[in-house]
């Protein structure tokens, strides 16, 4: 055989990578080089050179990189050839999780040797070996975070022979290490039982601890991307949550079940159940009847921490393995299979968190050990929790079942879960406000119907002002043609030139208020907004009754100055010629607010509510009455049979409403002071125009204006009383308390509020200085009247003032006089 060269080796071994490398990993790892030249101090392998240390780490990084895909896979090579290494007879690896918890260690990969295979090693999690950290040397591991090396496991108290009983094996040494990931502990592994040596040493504690170095690697990375896929799902189950359960609002059933299909994709588990709780704290009275008499057992079964009852009303039943299905199984028996394990129940009753490994084993709770239904499907794996209210009430009970990858759940699962069941809680305050709001809405709407009972005008006083009987002898009012209805309504109402209707002088006093009734009814008939409008006079009539039954017999605020409202008004538009600003429709609006302007009005003043923090300041932040005042008038109008308006089309009704509301929120005097300055500067503009013609375009041309000279409209008859001829208003004004201070008080009022709506309405339109010049005689009036009680109080003073003077002379001339005087100064002085 010829001489083999160097060339023809290296050309053998690049034509054959496959044998170069198994006999290099042979030579390096089975052989260890003897005589010759030492490896150098710095290597940590025995009998290793630098070069081939490398080369060993070199591998251990291809391995890994080649099983990146599987950590255990990549953890079992590393551990054959660390085992190979270290000449150790195995090596293991236990994972460090927390369940309920409590943070324990489990059995992953168990006696690798350089020989064993993958599938020998691996420990599935139903046959996991689970320590607490108070138990065995890995548990004491895990909890210091430190390295152990146990010459003689015997004499050390840490030690635990349970998995030496479970397989027959003896420790006799061992050497332990911790994967620390931050503060977090992720694995232990171990190498037992040392072949050719009585124990492990210091040389083998550090090629344990720098080639572990390596294969912490992949477990910090695919731990590092578990985190990110937990964090990623949490996520995910908020949004999809959030966006549901803010969609349905009705019932806490719709709620929940909206929420969790939509986020079952990201649960990680084959199947979960909802178990909705019986809210009911206290029985019907009658429910207890049979209790009390000894006919029925009382409950002695399990209750929630608030005293309730353990009831489920209703499963549903999740199914995500094999075909998606959903199941609803209302009044569940207790025998049902998510019940019959009576997990559901202790968590309702407890509040715990229960997370539990390979199930069925356990002996407290009886799980179905079989197939639970037709699926053949069967529990392994079980994480349950309470779903909490704000109120901190059990309302439910969330069981997952079966992690998607057979592994048991871990707090991280609990963690999601928890998250979700929390949110799911809290969102309930949303339906339980939902809840109370249809109470309040169904409440106000009872209530509503009770106001409406007792102030909706009644037929008999319908017909006291539309008298179809008596002048048709028709006894039903629906048989009778609506041109008859208006003909003798008309024939029956007051005549406004004789009532005094157009005039600004208009004395409600002489007139019953149920002629009052009559008189307003004439004002609609009168603007002709009847006929044009199609206002069935039925409607007209109980709308214009039911509002005087709506005014309170309060001093003020009655339904005399209500019609005394709508009267002025009236007079504005038609004697004081501002109706030429507005359409009859608008017209028609700004006439029916002022009869409601002031409708259900209490006798007090907006502040007097805010200070009383009564429920209408509760509810309305500003302009407290007046916006009542619209509310209620608005309220009139949702009954058909008293909607005016009923035959108008939808642009036209809002238009009303519209009109309603910026004519009854003007008479907030507060107002007043706001929007006198824009009304001035409509009338300067106006005032300087040469024809009339020019004046209705530049304020007819703009809404705003026809607003704000509205609101001045409104201002102005509600402060009408006081422009009235003097015998007329102040008649009424005598009867309040405090007559005597009251002259002063109104001149001020006139001074300082009324004066300048009427001289500037008066240099608006001509037409109505009237009620300017019956504001000026009052003035005159009322000053007199203040004058004279100045000089009375004046007198009074000047009495009291000498009444003072003769009481102090006569006293000094008592206490120093007489000498003879021996009476007691204590008694004097009393």
């Amino acid at each position: 055989m010829g001489e083999i060269s160097q060339e023809t080796v290296e050309k053998y071994l690049e034509d054959n990578p496959q044998f170069a490398k198994e006999y290099f990993n042979r030579k390096l790892q089975a052989e260890a080089p003897s005589g010759g030249a030492q490896a150098p101090a710095s290597a940590s392998f025995p009998g290793r050179t630098l070069a081939e240390e490398a080369a060993l780490y070199l591998e251990l990084l291809e391995v890994l990189l080649e099983e990146a895909g599987s950590v255990e896979l990549a953890v079992h090579r590393a551990l054959g050839r660390l085992a190979q290494l270290l000449q150790a007879d195995r090596c293991s690896m236990f994972l460090c999780r927390a369940r309920n918890g409590t943070p324990e260690v489990a059995s992953k990969l168990l006696d690798v040797t350089p020989t064993s295979k993958f599938e020998d090693n691996l420990v599935v999690p139903d046959r996991e070996a689970v320590f607490p950290l108070d138990v065995g040397i890995v548990g004491w591991v895990a909890h210091t975070k430190k390295t152990f090396n146990v010459p003689d496991v015997k004499k050390n108290s840490h030690f635990s022979d349970f998995m030496d009983k479970q397989t027959g094996y003896v420790t006799r040494n061992l050497l332990a290490t911790p994967i620390v990931m931050g503060k977090e502990v992720l694995a232990v592994f171990m190498a037992v039982n040392k072949v050719d040596a009585s124990e492990f040493s210091k040389q083998d504690e550090e090629v344990f601890s720098k080639y572990l170095n390596f294969v912490s690697i992949i477990l910090k990375f695919h731990h590092t991307n578990y985190l990110y896929n937990i964090e990623s799902r949490r996520s995910q189950i908020l949004m999809w949550s959030a966006n549901k359960i803010f969609e349905e609002l009705t019932d806490v059933e719709r709620q929940f079940h909206k929420a969790l299909y939509t986020v079952r994709t990201y649960l990680n588990c084959e199947r979960y159940s909802i178990g909705l709780l019986d809210m009911t704290k206290e029985k019907e009275f009658y429910d207890e009847w049979p209790v009390k008499l000894g006919e029925v057992e009382p409950y002695k079964g399990p209750k929630t921490p608030d005293g309730r009852e353990v009831i489920f009303y209703k499963i549903i039943d999740y199914i995500l393995h094999g075909k998606e299905e959903i199941k609803v199984i209302p009044t569940p028996p207790t025998d049902h299979w998510t019940l019959v394990s009576g997990l559901p129940t202790y968590v309702a009753e407890n509040g715990f968190i229960c997370n539990m490994l390979n199930a069925p084993a356990d002996e407290y709770f009886t799980f179905q050990k079989g197939p639970v239904d037709e699926t053949g499907w069967v529990i392994k794996n079980v994480l349950s929790l309470p779903i909490v209210n704000k109120k901190e009430d059990i309302v439910g009970v969330a069981t997952f079942y079966n992690r998607k990858d057979g592994k048991p759940f871990d707090e991280y699962d609990e963690h999601i879960a928890e998250t979700l069941t929390q949110f799911l809680g809290w969102s309930l305050l949303n339906t339980d406000t939902y809840e109370k709001m249809n109470k309040l809405e169904n409440r106000k709407d009872i209530a509503q119907e009770m106001l409406m009972n007792h102030t909706k005008a009644t037929p008999d006083e319908i017909k006291s002002i539309l008298k179809f009987k008596e002048k048709l002898n028709i006894d039903v009012i629906e048989d009778c043609e609506e041109k008859q209805l208006v003909t003798i309504l008309k024939e029956d109402l007051p005549d406004p030139r004789t009532a005094d209707l157009y005039e600004f002088r208009f004395s409600d006093l002489p007139i019953t208020e149920h002629e009052l009734i009559k008189c307003g009814l004439r004002l609609f008939f009168e603007i002709n907004v009847v006929e044009k409008f199609k206002v069935p006079v039925e409607v007209l009539t109980r709308w214009m009754y039911t509002v005087r039954k709506g005014y309170r017999a309060v001093t003020y605020h009655n339904w005399r100055h209500g019609f005394n409202v709508g009267q002025t008004m009236f007079t504005l538009l038609m004697t004081g010629r501002l109706k030429k600003y507005y359409t009859d429709l608008e017209a028609f609006a700004m006439l029916a607010a002022a009869f409601c302007h002031d409708i259900d009005h209490r006798g007090t003043n907006n502040l007097y509510q805010m200070k009383s923090t009564s429920p209408l300041a509760r509810l309305h932040g500003s302009s407290i009455l007046e916006r009542h005042h619209l509310e209620y008038s608005k309220t009139l109008l949702q009954d058909e049979s008293l909607n005016i308006f009923q035959n108008l089309n939808k642009r036209q009704y809002e238009t009303v409403i519209h009109l309603f509301e910026v004519a009854i929120i003007a008479t907030d005097l507060a107002l007043y002071f706001k929007k006198r300055t824009m009304f001035q500067k409509i009338v300067d503009a106006c005032e300087k125009m040469e024809t009339e013609e020019e004046a209705i375009k530049y304020v007819t041309i703009d809404p705003t204006k026809k607003e704000i000279i509205m609101a001045m409209m409104m201002t102005a008859c509600d402060l009408s009383a006081i422009t009235k001829p003097w015998e007329v208003q102040s008649q009424p004004m005598m009867d309040r308390n405090k007559k005597d201070e009251l002259p002063k008080l109104q001149v001020g009022f006139i001074d300082f509020v009324c004066t300048f709506v009427y001289k500037e309405f008066s240099r608006f339109h001509k037409e109505i200085t009237p009620m300017l010049n019956g504001l000026q005689n009052n003035r005159v009036e009322w000053k007199s009247l203040a004058d004279e009680y100045d000089e009375k109080m004046k007198v009074i003073e000047e009495m009291k003032k000498q009444e003072e003077g003769n009481t102090t002379e006569k006293a000094v001339e008592d206490s120093g006089g007489g000498g003879d005087d021996k009476k007691s100064k204590t008694c004097l002085m009393l």
